[in-house]
Order: structure tokens, then C-alpha cells, then sequence
């Protein structure tokens, strides 16, 4: 057992087994602008998730700006407060006002029931988030999306290789926006990437990661560098060779600590979908009153004894300076999500962590449950 168990640890292959893709790098001396380890990446990642077009970026935050610009959006999104920052950031940074909604008290994403009633003549696009990997309710969200001719756009970023019953759920929406950072089940050390519905969509966007340029001379619009480098898109390369291991494994992982917590009163974990093949980018838990410490007070315990838990998401991208002026990110407005963020505890997760790791976390949080 190690002195501290991290919330997540990135996944990395063996080392001798990246240094022949090195090798070739710097035998082509070709770093970066789109080279054969790039357009390799994306054709091996298309193949993989069951996508047809992809662009891949520096990283996530770069792929929800380009997406947004790609799209024309303007005026209000709407969009969840229970994600990580870069979901309304990535808006504010466009000049767009996020018009928050709550949340579903069971999937923790967008409630398509609260989406209508906050809908504006300046509504211009929905931006939900699949929480945890969990996938939104895509046909309610695409059916409101028709009915006032909105764009959609899916932050993905924690939903790699998920799939519902129809495919990938990168196929989704009018743009889907992928994170490979390091806390990611698949990373390329910082990256990111957008999943596009066809070619001339996918060209538009890596005109827009290019600095608008077309050719050597001419430049169409007013681009942004958010180019991914080769040696990130080698490692991504690499990565795939390992990724359903890494994925099996979290599975395991999973299926351990619902053995080991189902006799645990006041812990409730998040109930599998039968219909989803899940990727275990997450396992929340909620603190529920019944437990004799508050969820606050179990996570200074968990880390007071190592194990750095975090309370993602907490607090609400709405609670933060730059969003609390906002009408709807009043708490009044967000009960379900204003809830979930008092009581959700991230335990850690990831391919590597050894069962007598988990059986500690699993014994700190009875010994809690007896305080």
C-alpha cells in the first residue's frame, strides 16, 4: 500500500515501448502542423470510437472554443453548473452568456425538463455535459434542440469509448468535444479533439485550429493556434494499443468497491445503465445524511490518512465570481445541483490501483461510519 492513493494516475505504457515512435520523429524533424503521427492519431482514433471525422487539439478547452466558433454561437447557451469550469469558461472567452439549468438528480446532467422554461429569444445553443461518462438524455435534448432550431454542443470530454445502444455517443449533437489531459482515460499528455458530422464541417475546424489558414498565402478567418504536436499524437498512438486493458481494468476497479460498499449505510454509489458501456472515468459516491460525518468532514478524514479524494463538483461553476451575478445562478434556481455538490465524494480510480488499496478506502470509510 503506498503512503498516499491518488484520485486518478495517468495511464502510461512502458517506457521502451514509446521510444521507437520518438525515434522516428526525430528522424523526420517534423514536430508539429498536422505531421504523419497526427493524421495517424486521428484516423486511428476515428476507427476506434466509430467516428467518421475528428480534429485533434492541444487540448480540451482549445477544442470547446474552436467548436463554438465553428458554429457560429452567440448570444445565451445553456448549459449545466456541475462540470469542470472550462464547460462556461470556454463560453465567457466567445463572448456568450451561459444560462445555467439543473440538473437530473440521477444522471447529474442537464435536465431536459428545466431546458425549455430557460430558453430565450437570445438562445442560440444548449452545451450539456456527459457528468462522469454518464451519457445525457440525448433524444430529449436534440428534440428541444429542432423544435427551437438550436445548436448543440457535447462537452465529452469524460466520455471516451463510451457507447449507448445506437454507437458512440460522440455521434450526438452538432459537434462533440473531447479531453485527452492526463487525468483522462485516454490521454496524450495534454490534447483534446472534436468530432465533427462531415468532411466539410471537419475542414472548417482545422482551418479554425490553424490560424485561419487555407494554404501558404491566403488565410480565411480569424484562427487560433490549438494544434496538437507529434510527439503528444505518438503517445496517443501508443496509448490506444493499451486503452482496453486500461478500460477492463477500470471496470474491475468499479465492480470492487460496489462489493466492498454495498453494506455501507449513509454511502450511496451511482447505479450502473445496462444500456451504456460505461468507461469508468469516475466513481462518485454520495454522502447521504444518514452517514455520521458530513461529506466535508469525510473528505478532510480520507486525506488526512492519504487517500485524496476530491469533491468533483464543488463548488458550482455558478458559485465562482465571474458566473454568481448571473440570474440563473441563483441556488434557488439549481436545487438538484446545489444538492449533489454538498454530497459527492470522488474516490479514487484507475487501472493500476491494487485491490489491497481499495480494500483500505473501503476500511477507512466503514471505520468513518462508526464515528
Amino acid at each position: 500500500m503506498t503512503d498516499t492513493i491518488p484520485v486518478t494516475s495517468p495511464l502510461l505504457p512502458p517506457l521502451e515501448e514509446f521510444l521507437p515512435y520518438l525515434e522516428e520523429i526525430w528522424k523526420s524533424r517534423f514536430l508539429t502542423n498536422g505531421g504523419n503521427m497526427h493524421q495517424a492519431l486521428e484516423q486511428a482514433l476515428c476507427d476506434y470510437l466509430g467516428v467518421q471525422h475528428i480534429s485533434l487539439f492541444a487540448n480540451g478547452t482549445l477544442a470547446l472554443l474552436t467548436a463554438l466558433q465553428a458554429l457560429g454561437v452567440t448570444g445565451e447557451v445553456i448549459t449545466t453548473p456541475y462540470s469542470f469550469v472550462a464547460t462556461a469558461h470556454s463560453l465567457l472567452w466567445n463572448g456568450i452568456k451561459p444560462v445555467f439549468v439543473d440538473i437530473d438528480p440521477v444522471t447529474l446532467n442537464l435536465d431536459p425538463a428545466n431546458i425549455e422554461a430557460a430558453i430565450t429569444p437570445l438562445t442560440t445553443a444548449i452545451m450539456p455535459v456527459h457528468c462522469y461518462g454518464r451519457p445525457c438524455d440525448t433524444t430529449a435534448i436534440k428534440t428541444l434542440a429542432d423544435k427551437h432550431n438550436l445548436k448543440v454542443i457535447y462537452d465529452a470530454a469524460h466520455a471516451f469509448a463510451v457507447r449507448d445502444e445506437g454507437g458512440s455517443i460522440l455521434r450526438h449533437g452538432n459537434l462533440s468535444a473531447l479531453s485527452f489531459h492526463a487525468t483522462k482515460v485516454f490521454n496524450t499528455f495534454e490534447g483534446g479533439a472534436i468530432v465533427s458530422p462531415d468532411a466539410a464541417t471537419k475542414k472548417h475546424i482545422d482551418h479554425l485550429k490553424n490560424f485561419g489558414f487555407q494554404d501558404e498565402t491566403t488565410v480565411l478567418m480569424p484562427g487560433i493556434n490549438g494544434k496538437m504536436n507529434e510527439i503528444s499524437a505518438a503517445f496517443g498512438l501508443l496509448q490506444l494499443k493499451h486503452i482496453d486493458q486500461a478500460l477492463e481494468q477500470r471496470k474491475a476497479v468499479d465492480t470492487r468497491y460496489r462489493t466492498l460498499l454495498a453494506e455501507l449505510p449513509g454511502i450511496r454509489c451511482m447505479e450502473p445503465n445496462p444500456a451504456i458501456t460505461s468507461n469508468h472515468s469516475y466513481f462518485p459516491v454520495m454522502v447521504e445524511s444518514n452517514f455520521p460525518l458530513s461529506r466535508d468532514e469525510l473528505y478532510h478524514y480520507l486525506r488526512q490518512h492519504g487517500i485524496l479524494v476530491r469533491r468533483y463538483f464543488y463548488p458550482l461553476i455558478s458559485d465562482f465570481p465571474m458566473y454568481a451575478h448571473l440570474p440563473s445562478s441563483a441556488p434557488t434556481n439549481l436545487p438538484v445541483a446545489q444538492s449533489i455538490a454538498s454530497k459527492v465524494l470522488c474516490l479514487p480510480i484507475y487501472p493500476t490501483l491494487e485491490y489491497k488499496d481499495l480494500a483500505h478506502i473501503a476500511d477507512l470509510l466503514f471505520q468513518a461510519g462508526k464515528t
